[in-house]
């Protein structure tokens, strides 16, 4: 059986309790914490049961939602994906996205990403996704660009880190623009031509 959030590297599933000790470790790196939200006190490993236990239990609030990144290969999660400021009657939605530490430059990210915006693009009728990111991220800037996201904006001094502000970089990417660059779906056929990402 093909699934819509099955691709070639990966497949996006719901959170499950077990994956506290994923989400623990993709904390553990303060550079990806601070390249993808912030730094946060430590957590006991009941903190972290506890936040995964609810985040497992916790249903879909419209069109936003979390989901854990598994690597086909292992069946490891490598990550995970959030969607975030879904507004139906604009269509537009921004997401998250963080690949742990010793799973990144292996595709993970550009496949979740392309999955997500096969769903909303073309089964929840979005019609655009914006996302802000750290203008120190530079490989999140460079993964975003080869998708096909434009740089719309900065916002100067926006974000504070290490004793300093920092820009936030606001890129976007229409579903028109997407769906050049990849097919949706067949309706009797789940998933498009994974992951392929026109040069």
């Amino acid at each position: 059986m093909t699934s819509v959030w099955t691709g070639e590297r990966v497949r996006l599933r719901g959170v499950e309790p077990e994956d506290w000790q994923a989400f623990k470790e993709f904390d553990e790196h303060s550079v990806d914490k601070r390249s993808g939200d912030m730094l946060h006190p430590p957590r006991s490993d009941e903190g972290y049961r506890r936040w995964t236990l609810e985040e497992a239990a916790r249903p879909p609030d419209g069109d936003s939602f979390r989901l854990a990144i598994v690597a086909l290969r292992d069946e490891v999660m490598v990550g995970t994906l959030n969607t975030g400021d879904a507004d139906p009657r604009a269509g537009h939605f921004s997401y998250g996205i963080v690949i742990g530490h010793r799973h990144q430059r292996s595709g993970y990210a550009s496949e979740a990403i392309s999955i997500l915006l096969t769903f909303m693009f073309g089964e929840r009728r979005y019609h655009k996704c914006e996302v802000g990111i750290h203008a120190f991220n530079e490989a999140s800037i460079a993964l975003h660009t080869k998708l096909g996201f434009v740089e719309e904006g900065r916002l100067r001094d926006h974000e504070y880190f290490a004793g300093r502000h920092h820009d936030l970089i606001m890129m976007g990417l229409t579903a028109e623009e997407f769906s050049e660059r990849r097919a949706f779906p067949d309706v009797n056929h789940p998933r498009s031509d994974s992951g392929t990402v026109a040069p």
